[in-house]
């Protein structure tokens, strides 16, 4: 039986400053700058999660809601939503704060998911996740399916195989009549 841990305790939050390196010509926060800071909150969650060494194995779709402007505040929080046999999902929240108007806004959210590997980069097993709260466990509920939609995507599986994907589109058929 595998070990388990729960989730807040790979919960990490790390902010930044946004400073004139960090922005573009318009004063806004670099995406790339942005993805950088993910990977690195993201990063920290699943080490916490797994006592390993970490690698990126993927990143779902980042989309800026707001923009965050020069002399924000930025606060990123990440945790590990699930963990299969060696790989974990982590999700991202990004906050920006103008600290003189007191104004914060959420201004992106992703899943990142992260391997575990040995000393060789091999990959080796995580501890399981154990969700807490009702924000964790529809987070967990919810990670098996962009689990298998991001390996249909990479052609890593067939959608045919694919079944808690495959049970969402059946239910909605159902619902309206079609099925």
């Amino acid at each position: 039986m595998r070990k388990a841990k729960k989730v807040q305790d790979s919960y990490v939050i790390m902010t930044e400053l946004v400073l004139p390196n960090d922005t573009n010509t318009l004063h806004n926060l670099m995406g790339g700058r942005m993805m950088h800071w993910m990977d690195i909150v993201s990063a920290i969650s699943a080490q916490k999660h797994s006592n390993r060494i970490v690698v990126t194995a993927s990143v779902d779709n980042v989309s800026f809601k707001e923009s965050i402007r020069l002399g924000n505040v930025v606060t990123l929080e990440a945790k590990v939503t699930r963990a299969f046999n060696s790989s974990m999902e982590v999700h991202i929240v990004v906050y920006a704060e103008d600290i003189p108007s007191g104004r914060k806004v959420m201004s992106n959210q992703a899943f990142f998911t992260f391997v575990a590997v040995d000393q060789l980069g091999n990959p080796i097993d995580v501890p399981e996740a154990v969700p807490e709260t009702e924000e964790e466990v529809k987070l967990y509920d919810g990670a098996l399916r962009r689990r298998q939609l991001r390996l249909v995507l990479a052609g890593r599986m067939k959608p045919s195989e694919a079944k808690e994907l495959k049970s969402i589109f059946e239910i909605k058929e159902d619902a309206q009549g079609i099925g």
